[in-house]
């Protein structure tokens, strides 16, 4: 019921994660339906058998009321509700009891193939016809049609938006007929083939190489150790349609389906129409037992070393015990409570440690049950430089000292409060929740073998297991040293070079005893809003003007402060707040490299007046405040998402944060060694490259976009770092944005005594000139990688323009890229099976005239990089020189009609399309006609748009070859 995904992260742990097992998203298209028995639609109700709430069989947890449960007479399950967020959309989820784990030696990856083949066609449809279908209702191909295989299940997922009765019980007979019977032949198999194994060469090398190392080491002599999702090359090519619908056969059956669906539709019905489209179907021959996925072996190998010089040293830990299933009771998940409040006393422990520049740059420990395969306390290093050995003792001396005496009340009262607001926060926004995640939390909830039940059910169990002591010292202490004991403990280092008798010294670092090893513990001084540096007088309101259309209001303050205000509703008790001031990129100098890179790693971890990072966690623990520094085309920016409650002080602290940063300096070193040590990590891929380079080169050359060199994150000094930041974070102009569940009087009091409270603000007054796209060339850019031979990447751009005035225009740009990326995807994917996942994208810039571009991106093998080319050129020709059909017209716009009336149902779309409007109010204009410029756009203004940008004298190129190939 209560997920670690929950618990409170820090920043830094970002750059840790390294999932233990990979998951495979599958965006693959729908053959001609083999000869099979039909799975034919039914008599609804003689087809259910039972309406209990199966989920929560040997589960004291009370259930949510709004889900539906039962259970058919074939044995399917299913699980309805009620959600009208966004309105009108309906969240259909199946999911078959079968993954990787499931497979034999020979049939590995064949449960992920299946998942391409029953897109590809199946009972009800002919190839390549779901997706059409579905982009006829609305839908957006990978985004709301999709797929994913793991070790222990697959999903097929679908969210129809606009959903009508017809539309859903058609959906719901396409799925019915895709997991009953895919178009398992010969022909669909040796047509679905390369796609697959175009996606699987597409996966960055070296990250899946350690991976792969990770479940070898942590999992030896369980299945987990060899089923990667994706399979292997030798078993996918040798498969065969008997083989492959042998292992469908096996699992895919009614027994081992669950239907789900969360929407905007009265649950009964939903009910009705899942046992008329599945009651039907039959399994084929008996209900196989489930797989034994092993336990953790003791006598397996303890420590394993890999070398990979695309990735920074680090070190992954794990003691092991094996997984068993638990009744998913009260009890059970208070313990699992104290277990993660303990882990997280120690991962504040570990971070502290950090922040003050030690010898590793993060570290983190975390609770998980990899795949029902083990029970297992993980923990994750990342070293500065390759100095692992001294870090390695660090971490394993701060988990050490955990064991030996109990934390304080203080500390166990700081994370308390982390999770206590984080479970009231689900509480109270909990009406605003997406059908989409409740539909994910239940298939969840059903993998892990747990329940689901709605926030305030979990708060009580929360608050009761307060009450009963659950988080006592004595017990978090006890949690602690049972997290850290277990059948085996293992360990696998990752070196860029070879290090003689690697493993072995692993192995003796991890005898080391580290008792009394970790200092004296820190402790955290009490810090109120109070501390913060003083601010000015409010300042007073100028003017106040209603934006009727959109029930807004806009204020201009006495000391020059914009304010946009939007009180609404629709998500309870959530608050938005943008803060934009001065030029953003217009401001950086467009000539030479800067550290402004560090920003978002060392800005706001600088601190601010007299607190350190430490004292502004402590400050907002247990409350719902955030700051998160960015910068955007013409403005810089703090975005939080806050309370009603915590609305005055989140001002307070963004105030705080423009008109008196502390600079620290470790925040600036930190930042540069995370960057220094991935750095080497981005010529190990193709797609490492494209992160790195694609975006400086396509703005030709500007220091501003893109990776900043080797030589410029070295050059980032904290004196260097300050001198570029502290006048810009002195300029204005201001603009205030505050959207949500808050009246519009008590916004502007808040602001009016916060941003309203800084002094008077003047724009930069040198712009750096505006990007410019590169020039045309006939022979493609060569970029190489260091990684497999058989990857590449290869990008065609064609300049476009940028501006508000323009957007008109851009909206015409982006249907066309959405033709194009279909018209792209069938041809080099699902015709050709040369590349996974190309894509075509249309950027125009708000904030600059120019700059814009139109760009198609495909991963292939090298040979097909001609080919990449030539389709792409292809497509850009018909577009000019050809109209585009209705149907295919409609399939393209319907779907975005769609996805602008869900989004508009959030706060964030209108902060978004409206930055920058008390300033520039043309883009209020521009957004009253976002809806109906996309739905009055015809085949002749696309063909019109099209000549004028995709124009073969302006088209620029780019390939990203094997190092060995770019030397030829």
């Amino acid at each position: 019921m209560i997920s670690p995904s929950r618990m409170t992260r820090f920043a830094f742990a970002s750059v840790l994660v390294l999932a233990a097992v990979p998951q495979v998203v599958a965006q693959t298209a729908p053959a001609q339906p083999a000869l099979r028995a039909a799975n034919t639609p039914v008599d609804p109700q003689s087809a259910i058998a039972s309406r209990e709430a199966w989920l929560y069989k040997g589960s004291d947890i009370t259930p949510d009321p709004a889900w539906h449960f039962g259970t058919l007479k074939n044995g399917l399950r299913y699980a309805v509700r009620k959600n009208g967020v966004p309105p009108g959309q309906i969240s259909m989820r199946v999911r078959i009891d079968a993954g990787s784990l499931y497979e034999t030696d020979p049939e590995r990856g064949f449960a992920h193939l299946i998942e391409h083949l029953s897109f590809r066609g199946s009972q009800y449809v002919p190839d390549g016809e779901a997706k059409r279908i579905w982009q006829r209702m609305g839908t957006t191909f990978g985004s709301d049609t999709n797929a994913q295989t793991t070790p222990t299940q697959t999903v097929y997922k679908l969210d129809l938006p606009s959903a009508t009765e017809a539309g859903i019980d058609e959906s719901l007979k396409i799925l019915s007929g895709m997991v009953s019977n895919p178009n398992i032949t010969a022909t669909a198999l040796g047509a679905e083939r390369p796609a697959v194994l175009a996606e699987q060469r597409e996966q960055p090398g070296p990250q899946v190489r350690v991976i792969n190392a990770l479940n070898e080491t942590f999992f030896a002599g369980q299945p987990l150790a060899d089923r990667s999702p994706i399979g292997h090359v030798k078993e996918l090519e040798a498969a065969t349609a008997e083989t492959v619908r042998a292992f469908h056969d096996r699992w895919y059956r009614p027994e081992r389906t669950l239907v789900v669906i969360a929407g905007d539709f009265d649950p009964a019905k939903l009910e009705t129409m899942v046992a008329k489209n599945f009651g039907g179907w039959k399994g084929i021959g008996p209900n196989p037992a489930d797989p034994d996925f092993g336990k953790p072996d003791p006598k397996q190998t303890t420590t394993k070393a890999v070398v990979e010089p695309g990735i920074p040293t680090r070190i992954e830990m794990a003691i092991v015990r094996p997984w068993r299933y638990n009744d998913d009771t009260i009890v059970f998940n208070q313990k699992r409570l104290a277990d993660f409040i303990a882990l997280a006393v120690i991962n504040r422990r570990l971070e502290t440690r950090a922040r003050s520049g030690g010898s590793y740059i993060a570290a983190a420990v975390r609770l998980d049950d990899p795949s029902r395969s083990a029970n297992g306390t993980f923990v994750t290093i990342l070293p500065v430089g390759s100095a692992w050995d001294p870090a390695l003792k660090d971490v394993r001396a701060v988990i050490a000292d955990a064991q030996a005496s109990p934390p304080t009340k203080a500390e166990i009262e700081r994370e308390l409060a982390e999770q206590r607001v984080s479970f009231k926060t689900q509480v109270d926004t909990y009406r605003a929740e997406a059908g989409s995640k409740e539909a994910d939390d239940m298939v969840q909830a059903l993998d892990i073998r747990e329940t689901t039940t709605s926030p305030a059910v979990i708060q009580g169990v929360f608050e009761d297991a307060v009450k009963k002591g659950f988080f006592a010292p004595d017990k978090i202490l006890a949690a602690t040293k049972r997290l850290f004991q277990g059948t085996a403990t293992r360990a696998l280092i990752s070196t860029p070079t070879a290090e003689p008798g690697l493993e072995t010294t692993l192995a003796n670092a991890l005898k080391v005893d580290v008792k009394g090893l970790a200092g004296k513990r820190t402790r955290q001084g009490n810090v109120t809003f109070a501390s913060l540096p003083k601010l000015g007088a409010p300042a007073t309101i100028v003017s106040n003007t209603p934006i009727k259309e959109f029930e807004m209001q806009e204020y201009n303050l006495s000391n020059g402060v914009r304010v946009l205000v939007y009180p609404t509703t629709s998500e309870d008790s959530r608050v938005y707040v943008r803060v934009r001031f001065g030029g953003g990129y217009n401001a950086l100098p467009s000539n030479k490299e800067t550290p402004a890179w560090a920003a978002d790693l060392a800005l706001t971890a600088g601190g601010i007046g007299k607190l350190n990072q430490g004292d502004l966690d402590a400050l907002t623990s247990g409350r719902r405040i955030g700051l998160d520094f960015g910068i955007d085309e013409d403005a810089f920016l703090y975005n939080a998402l806050t309370s009603p409650a915590d609305l005055d002080d989140q001002l307070k602290l963004i105030a705080a944060a423009m008109s008196a940063p502390a600079w620290d300096p470790a925040p600036v070193l930190r930042a540069r060694a995370v960057a220094v040590s991935s750095y080497a990590g981005a010529n190990a891929s193709p797609t490492g490259v494209l992160s790195r380079d694609l975006d400086r080169l396509l703005r030709d050359g500007d220091p501003r976009w893109g990776t900043p060199s080797l030589a410029a994150i070295n050059a980032t000094t904290p004196a260097a770092f300050r001198a570029l930041w502290e006048p810009l974070l002195k300029t204005g102009p201001v603009e205030v944005m505050v959207f949500g569940d808050i009246k519009a009087d008590v916004a502007i009091a808040a602001v009016q005594k916060t941003l309203g409270a800084l002094p008077p603000r003047t724009a930069a007054t040198e712009q750096t000139p505006p990007p410019h796209f590169p020039a045309h060339n006939t022979t493609p850019v060569t970029r190489t990688h260091d990684g497999p031979a058989n990857q590449a990447a290869a990008v065609i751009a064609w300049p476009t323009g940028g501006g508000v005035a323009g957007l008109s225009e851009a909206r015409r740009l982006e249907v066309l890229a959405a033709i194009f990326s279909d018209r792209l995807f069938d041809r080099l994917r699902s015709q050709a099976g040369a590349s996974y996942s190309p894509n075509v994208s249309s950027d125009w810039p708000t904030g600059f005239a120019t700059g814009g571009k139109m760009a198609a991106i495909g991963q292939v093998a090298p040979e097909n990089i001609p080919l990449f080319f030539k389709l792409s050129r292809e497509i850009a020709a018909e577009l000019v020189s050809t109209p585009i059909d209705a149907d295919e017209l409609k399939r393209t716009i319907g779907p975005m009609q769609q996805s602008i009336q869900r989004q508009s149902t959030g706060n964030q779309f209108w902060m978004n399309q409206l930055d920058g409007a008390t300033y520039d109010p043309t883009r209020i204009n521009a957004l009253m006609h976002l809806y109906s410029d996309i739905s009055n756009i015809t085949a002749a203004q696309l063909q019109e748009t099209a000549a004028k940008y995709l124009r073969p004298d302006r088209d620029w190129t780019l390939q990203v070859v094997p190092a060995g190939e770019g030397k030829k």
